[in-house]
């Protein structure tokens, strides 16, 4: 293998493209953080990353104003999560380097800076009631929305997979099989209300496209998607159908799936099977889920917290 640093970065990209079944997407999101760090740090070789090559980078990135869309942190300083995913893509490189035996920077010693807990946009169920009942009549386009919101909520799919279903599939049975995220295939599971919903909108339809969920109108799709509906109509979907359901809350199909996660949990649910659910490879990131759903502390709280009234 080549000492040149630009080589064994490129060497990097084409195994977790190949061998760890990562979509081009996110190859390039590694390439632009490991070249960031590459270009400041300026190493000649593997041998020549050292820790306080990363921790000068560390201090340039905190010091990084924020994207200037960031409507959250306004003219703020890159956000300690973003600055993690550098840190994590470095990682990542030095162990692929380390595992083909070539001297460098031990990854161990790449410590993520602490974040926060991350906090979760939810509705309320009467909200989400109100959602789901969005939106009402029996024209091709209120039945295709209707069984959008249903779906969402009934499976926790996350948009690229409800974009990605055909038309193909047994709405009947009780569960179907979706590929997502890194090429893994779990198990999702329909409720009554969606069936009927997705059956109620597919008797309407007419045309022959193969996409589970189509877009009605003028074309602004790829000719070689044919129909399908793309991520950014079904946000705007969701959207339209919280604004008629009056919820002055941000509500998008990432909302949904929280609230899919919540509402097992809040019902008894483990976080093992809302894990598989969901699709997550580490659990730690269902476990966000368990601080809003935590029935018995509240029963606690309320029976015991300030008594002596």
């Amino acid at each position: 293998m080549s000492h040149n640093i630009k080589d064994q970065k490129q060497r990097f990209l084409e195994y977790i493209e190949i061998e760890k079944g990562r979509s081009l997407r996110t190859v390039k999101v590694y390439d632009d953080y490991i070249s960031r760090f590459l270009v400041y740090a300026k190493p000649k070789s593997a041998e020549d990353i050292t820790i306080d090559m990363v921790r000068d980078f560390r201090l340039w990135l905190n010091r990084q104003s924020s994207h200037k869309r960031d409507t959250k942190n306004p003219g703020g300083t890159l956000k300690k999560k973003t600055q993690n995913y550098y840190l994590i893509a470095i990682r990542a490189f030095l162990k692929f380097l380390a595992k083909r035996g070539i001297r460098s920077l031990s990854p161990e010693n790449i410590e993520l800076a602490k974040v926060g807990d991350r906090q979760l946009d939810l509705i309320t169920p009467s909200e989400l009631g109100r959602l789901l009942a969005e939106p009402d009549g029996n024209d091709l386009k209120a039945l295709r929305d209707h069984a959008i919101l249903q779906l969402l909520f009934s499976t926790g799919l996350r948009v690229a997979e409800l974009c990605s279903l055909t038309r193909d599939l047994d709405f009947d049975a009780d569960s179907f099989s979706v590929r997502g995220k890194g090429d893994k295939i779990r198990v999702v599971f329909i409720s009554d209300d969606a069936r009927k919903a997705v059956n109620k909108y597919l008797a309407k339809r007419t045309d022959v496209d193969d996409a589970l969920f189509i877009q009605l109108g003028p074309r602004t799709a790829n000719k070689d998607d044919g129909l399908k509906l793309d991520k950014r109509s079904v946000e705007r979907i969701v959207k339209l159908a919280a604004i008629r359901a009056g919820i002055s809350k941000k509500v998008t199909p990432h909302v949904i799936r929280h609230c899919f996660a919540t509402d097992l949990l809040g019902n008894g649910a483990d976080l093992r099977s809302v894990q598989m659910l969901l699709g997550h490879s580490n659990i730690a990131t269902t476990q966000i889920y368990t601080h809003f759903t935590d029935a018995e502390l509240k029963r606690v709280h309320k029976e015991f917290h300030n008594r002596k009234k």
